[in-house]
């Protein structure tokens, strides 16, 4: 149940949806979208804006990954497989993105009082469980150990990862960001990161502990629930969600004014990558 206080109730929630751009969309562009949308609404031009994205094949590294004794090897691996490698601006650890996976953005403006972290992560959670509460099952937010880029909101259903929770702040913006595995295999994208650890480590000591994998620990909502839920089930039910959070769902899509903004982030994004990797 959602208290009537959430940070989801908004007077209106500016949505951006770009679940279907299709393989030409890179990842960069999308943290890019969302330093530029954290921007805007944490200084008051822009409402609270949800934003729904989708990436074909790509590993997103986090900081700490580019600490591996052997990363270029293990990017070479990911890459000889058919995935793009890039490096998100933000803590957290590798993740896999693919047409099978939706990830959305709740991006906040900060209030007064502050919006502590787990405040907006238990949003995010809450946001999934009502979107799914016509399934008789428990999404329970806890870390799974032996899953890619484990926290402590993993939601998982029966034990089984299906989505992680990340969030990023930028000058009174907050963007809570989830990627939720609809279709696929979990344990086959698990099982690629795990071997992209072993090649990148070779079980070198290293002063970050990174996580020992076991593919069995991860599904998508798909082998969860027993029925094919895809991507664009997943945004009608998102959107329907919202509608209860709102008097208004605006779609969108970048102003004129906003665009200099995301081009600066974008810029940002691409050099900081490039450092990291090369």
């Amino acid at each position: 149940m959602i208290m009537s206080d959430s940070i989801l109730y908004q007077p209106e929630w500016r949505i951006i949806d770009q679940s279907s751009l299709g393989p030409q969309f890179h990842a960069l562009q999308s943290f890019a979208m969302d330093d530029t949308l954290c921007t805007v609404v944490g200084n008051g031009a822009s409402p609270a804006t949800m934003r729904s994205w989708v990436h074909h094949n790509t590993i997103v590294l986090g900081i700490q990954d580019t600490r591996l004794p052997y990363l270029q090897e293990g990017i070479r691996f990911l890459q000889e497989k058919g995935w793009q490698v890039i490096v998100r601006n933000s803590g957290g650890l590798a993740v896999v993105l693919d047409e099978g996976v939706l990830n959305i953005s709740l991006i906040l403006r900060e209030t007064e009082k502050g919006i502590d972290i787990n405040l907006g992560y238990d949003a995010m959670w809450h946001l999934i469980q009502d979107m799914l509460k016509d399934y008789p099952v428990q999404i329970e937010a806890k870390e799974i150990v032996g899953s890619y880029c484990p926290g402590s909101y993993d939601l998982s259903i029966h034990d089984k990862k299906f989505a992680g929770i990340s969030q990023r702040r930028i000058r009174g913006g907050i963007a809570v960001q989830i990627y939720l595995c609809a279709t696929g295999s979990g344990s086959e994208r698990a099982a690629l990161v795990r071997d992209f650890y072993q090649l990148a480590r070779k079980g070198e000591e290293t002063k970050f502990v990174y996580p020992d994998i076991t593919p069995h620990v991860m599904a998508s909502l798909s082998e969860l629930l027993g029925e094919h839920i895809t991507v664009s089930d997943l945004m009608l039910r998102l959107l329907r969600t919202l509608q209860g959070f709102t008097p208004e769902l605006v779609p969108s899509q970048l102003l004129p004014e906003e665009v200099p903004l995301y081009e600066q982030h974008l810029e940002r994004v691409v050099e900081r990558n490039n450092k990291a990797l090369f």
